[in-house]
């Protein structure tokens, strides 16, 4: 892969696809799995202590996606950059797609981008990344496979000092919704757990990745969320990407058999 001027040679491509070829119906996405940063942007300013806060990536979720593509048998499309450098679950446009300040952080080399930064950066690494989803998406279709999109996420327990107790979250909109109401429903049969219907966020005009590629085709999606101090052990990741594969399973016959 050809670098720019922001990725160097010595840098990681913008996106990682584990196990392209899986023949499971679950096409996983990961918008938030890396924390790496270009060389170019030097840190960002921003310490190595606080860049590993869920400011910097989504915890756990690069070794949740791999796991469940192992155990599925389905493509991961993982993000390998930082979110600070540019969220790509958000439209690239907008202010928080690179923001000056994230959960009290300021981050320097965000103060004063120009157009021509921010330009660099969707090219770099927002539109490859979401042109490798496009692209499995219409290879999928070209073969009249069955599709549902499964964005992973991870949150705080913890944000702006309010506790958050969910264990996860499903979080859904517009489009085809049945697959992440039926997952909402499989969820919150397991006893352990307390499950939000769309919290700790809702999906809303700030979301990018499902709406971009779901909505216009009309494929069964689930954004999904889950609280980080439930991923940051290795048992714990592998703990919630079993049980997520058995409910994944038992929630497809509910997910449109076609786009609609």
């Amino acid at each position: 892969m050809r670098r720019t001027a922001l990725i160097g040679p010595d840098d990681p491509p913008p996106f990682t696809i584990i196990n392209p070829e899986g023949q499971a119906s679950f096409l996983l996405i990961g918008d938030h799995a890396g924390d790496a940063v270009p060389a170019s942007l030097d840190g960002l300013g921003v310490s190595a202590a606080e860049r590993a806060r869920h400011i910097g990536r989504d915890i756990g979720t690069a070794r949740l996606g791999m796991l469940l593509a192992a155990a599925l048998d389905a493509p991961f499309v993982a993000q390998t950059y930082s979110r600070l450098v540019i969220d790509c679950n958000r439209d690239p446009a907008s202010t928080d797609a690179m923001p000056a300040v994230s959960d009290g952080t300021v981050i320097p080399a965000n103060a004063a981008l120009s157009p021509a930064d921010r330009a660099a950066r969707t090219c770099a690494i927002h539109a490859p990344y979401h042109a490798a989803i496009a692209a499995l998406i219409a290879h999928r279709l070209a073969s009249e496979r069955r599709i549902v999109l499964i964005s992973l996420h991870s949150f705080t327990p913890v944000m702006g000092g309010i506790g958050r107790p969910w264990h996860a979250g499903v979080l859904h909109d517009g489009g085809d919704t049945r697959f992440a109401r039926a997952m909402l429903a499989a969820l919150r049969t397991e006893p352990d757990l307390l499950v939000g219907d769309n919290e700790p966020y809702r999906m809303d005009a700030t979301d990018h990745s499902v709406p971009r590629h779901a909505y216009p085709t009309g494929l069964p999606y689930l954004e999904l969320e889950i609280r980080q101090d439930l991923l940051v052990s290795g048992a714990g990741v592998a703990g919630w990407a079993a049980r997520l594969a058995r409910l994944f399973r038992a929630a497809l016959p509910f997910a449109a058999t076609s786009p609609i």
